[in-house]
């Protein structure tokens, strides 16, 4: 197993609210998430929540290997509950959140879970390419975000703009007709998506935030393949480069509307054999 893997946040000396790691056999990826300025109700905060989380899925799903990945996934919402239940207040409106991906190699397949807007890059020995991206969070957004986007990233105006975007997106969090999100309910782990696919048919597996995927999905600057060229010539480092080199050329978002210019980015790259 060869895994490389890469991560910045979203500004220097900014705490990074990505977090992912991997074992034999196994990976996860999570992005966590807040309302940007608000009190979150948890006094360890954002990245401890998705730091803590990753770190209990990715020990539950190689102890327990025939436990489906959401049983997993469930178990360890459940346990991170209890570690804070009794200093934080996890009913508040913007509790951490976490977008979730998964993946572990199992008599013969690779068992795959995704649980928010976090994606995971399937590439097959053919020259094929599979993306599972959990949508529902991007549909919700494009109903509401228009107001954000006609407006400069970084103004006073955008930023008024987006505190009243997320607040009404919060409103959306872990309901049917919304979106899906790992936070203090266990249950919402039914909801994420699951498969699987042979693993002799794949050549690599890569797990990417939403930060890492802007060339593709957002800036449209390059296509899944070409980012798995990146990866396999260059490695992570290289492509989470080719990301901020991007922002950097729009910061106030005119050519790309966003919320953040820049955002935490992280890339783990699985070779297989």
């Amino acid at each position: 197993m060869r895994v490389t893997l890469a991560s910045l946040p979203a500004e220097p000396g900014r705490e990074n609210e990505d977090f992912a790691a991997a074992a034999p056999e196994a990976a996860v990826l999570l992005d966590g998430a807040g309302v940007a300025g608000a009190e979150t109700g948890c006094i360890h905060g954002v990245a401890w929540f998705s730091a803590t989380l990753g770190g209990l899925l990715l020990s539950t799903i190689t102890a327990h290997p025939t436990r489906p990945l959401a049983e997993c996934l469930a178990d360890s919402i459940r346990a991170v509950r209890s570690l804070h239940a009794g200093t934080c207040d996890l009913a508040y409106r913007a509790s951490p959140t976490s977008t979730v991906v998964a993946v572990r190699a199992n008599a013969g397949a690779l068992e795959y879970l995704v649980l928010g807007d976090s994606s995971l890059l399937l590439a097959e020995g053919d020259g094929s390419t599979t993306v599972v991206t959990d949508r529902r969070l991007d549909d919700v957004g494009k109903r509401l975000r228009g107001p954000v986007d006609a407006l400069p990233t970084g103004s006073p105006e955008h930023a008024a703009a987006l505190a009243e975007y997320r607040d009404t997106l919060t409103a959306l969090r872990n309901r049917p007709g919304g979106f899906w999100i790992a936070g203090p309910e266990p249950h919402v782990a039914q909801h994420a998506l699951t498969g699987a696919t042979p693993l002799d048919s794949l050549a690599s597996v890569t797990l990417l935030s939403d930060g890492a995927t802007r060339l593709v999905d957002r800036f449209q600057l390059a296509t899944w393949q070409e980012t798995l060229n990146v990866l396999a010539s260059s490695g992570p480092r290289e492509l989470l480069r080719r990301v901020r080199e991007a922002e950097a050329g729009d910061p106030e978002g005119r050519r790309w509307p966003r919320g953040k210019s820049q955002d935490d980015a992280t890339a783990l790259h699985w070779v297989l054999p």
